[in-house]
């Protein structure tokens, strides 16, 4: 029986093999141009034009300082860098079967009919080793990743979460440890301490330093050296990786290196968006849960479906596809930590197809960014769930009691409460017929007596507005 091979598809919302790509492509659209594969090869026609460029300026009798002209040509390669572009080194490379080598020959003939390009086409590439360009291109679209769309979602989450922080300091609520009742909280303070860990995380994230080297084949300069032996080959190379765009690549220079960049700043990068990535999935679990108890409702929207065959059902779903983006994230994100930073001797292959899914790590988590930011806004207080639940629950009252009770040194405190409230129903009226009888000072009983599950919240308030 013989097989026919259809003819490739052109990527579609159904044909994609990776969701990203498919059905959630239209989300992903910030982060598709930096860190697709168009986006790699964007990185190093960038380096690539930026060390040109640097080694006109170097003083070479035989590389003189390119012209004005000659460098706004060669700028704009890099800011009008299309697909139609990117296609074109993909053609280069059916050739080469080499892609940083398809890159190299590309711009060499983006250079032919400008003479003063033409004749310095040999030091395109000029003793690099394929990694100078790699690690400089992952070390562009990192930076990129996070400053342009990893920041700005978790930004984004922090800015409401303390929106809703403030707006229920006041608002009281069960607290439930062990999945108990427990002492009362305010629901804006449970939000707030979300806040507090993702901006702790949030500044792990954005002050990660992204290294990169260009230092030849195992990181010691042979090549440089050979052409211009009393050249400082390491501080050119500093310049080029440390100066600002456009003419340098503003990143953090790594001077000791083998073949590869290490890759110990990306192992930091991807477990600081895998702690802010738990935190989110911590906090996905517990709004599923006060939705579950019916302290939230969640907003309709005309049209939507909970269930195929209970009308009644409004799901958590944003909180759901959040959550579970969030695992897959983190899985790429664990491995990609665990496996960038070893490498046989001064090289081998095996970080290349993994670097080349760092976008479907981030992507995972944008996306479970915005489905947590659409849940958020869905989001409504249900007052008289939280209420009810609090004055079901008088036993809570037994911590303030025989604390003071302990205050006046009241012997057994503890073990007059515990015999009066655990595991029972616990009345407002047996609690006040306890406080009435205590031998403490009245305006002490007065105050317990006045107190409710609701109004026994500590500092709750207070330290939810501090955020």
């Amino acid at each position: 029986m013989s097989h026919t091979t259809s003819p490739p598809q052109s990527i579609s919302q159904v044909t994609a093999l990776s969701p990203l790509d498919g059905r959630y492509a239209a989300k992903l659209a910030a982060l598709r141009p930096l860190m697709s594969e168009q986006g790699y090869m964007h990185r190093r026609v960038q380096v690539e034009i930026a060390w040109f460029i640097a080694l006109s300026d170097a003083g070479f009798a035989e590389f003189k300082p390119l012209s004005a002209e000659s460098r706004a040509y060669l700028l704009d390669l890099v800011t009008h860098f299309s697909t139609d572009d990117a296609l074109a080194i993909k053609d280069e490379e059916k050739v080469t079967n080499h892609d940083v080598k398809a890159v190299e020959y590309w711009i060499k003939k983006k250079l032919k009919g400008h003479p003063e390009l033409e004749t310095a086409a040999e030091f395109v590439h000029f003793a690099c080793t394929s990694e100078d360009i790699n690690n400089t291109s992952h070390a562009l679209q990192l930076k990129a990743g996070r400053d342009e769309v990893i920041l700005p979602g978790l930004d984004g989450l922090i800015a409401k979460l303390r929106e809703m922080a403030h707006a229920y300091a006041d608002v009281p609520m069960l607290s439930r440890t062990h999945g108990q009742t427990a002492s009362p909280t305010t629901v804006g303070k449970e939000v707030a301490n979300v806040v507090m860990r993702l901006r702790q995380v949030r500044e792990r994230i954005a002050s990660v330093a992204i290294m990169a080297k260009m230092n030849g084949a195992v990181g010691n300069y042979n090549a440089h050296l050979s052409a211009w032996p009393d050249f400082d080959w390491e501080a050119f190379s500093r310049k080029v990786v440390e100066a600002p765009t456009p003419l340098g690549l503003g990143l953090s220079f790594q001077p000791y290196s083998i073949q590869i960049e290490h890759h110990d700043y990306m192992a930091e990068l991807f477990d600081a968006v895998a702690r802010a990535n738990t935190i989110l999935i911590d906090w996905s679990r517990d709004v599923w849960g006060y939705v579950s108890l019916g302290y939230f409702k969640q907003r309709l929207k005309a049209g939507e479906i909970g269930s195929s065959t209970m009308p009644h059902k409004v799901n958590p779903i944003d909180f759901e596809n959040a959550e579970g983006n969030l695992g897959l994230a983190n899985a790429m994100l664990k491995h990609l930590s665990e496996k960038l930073p070893i490498s046989r001797w001064q090289r081998d292959l095996t970080d290349s197809t993994v670097l080349r899914n760092m976008g479907v790590a981030l992507g995972y988590t944008a996306l479970a960014h915005q489905s947590m930011m659409v849940g958020l806004n869905k989001l409504e207080l249900n007052r008289e769930t939280l209420d009810t639940d609090l004055d079901a629950a008088w036993e809570v009252l037994a911590e303030p009691i025989q604390t003071v009770m302990r205050r006046y040194g009241v012997q057994g405190a503890y073990e007059q409460l515990k015999e009066v409230t655990r595991g029972k129903t616990v009345t407002a009226e047996a609690l006040h017929g306890l406080i009435a009888s205590l031998q403490i000072p009245q305006a002490d009983i007065d105050r317990l007596l006045a107190m409710t599950p609701g109004s026994y919240v500590g500092k709750a308030a207070e330290l939810a507005r501090r955020v």
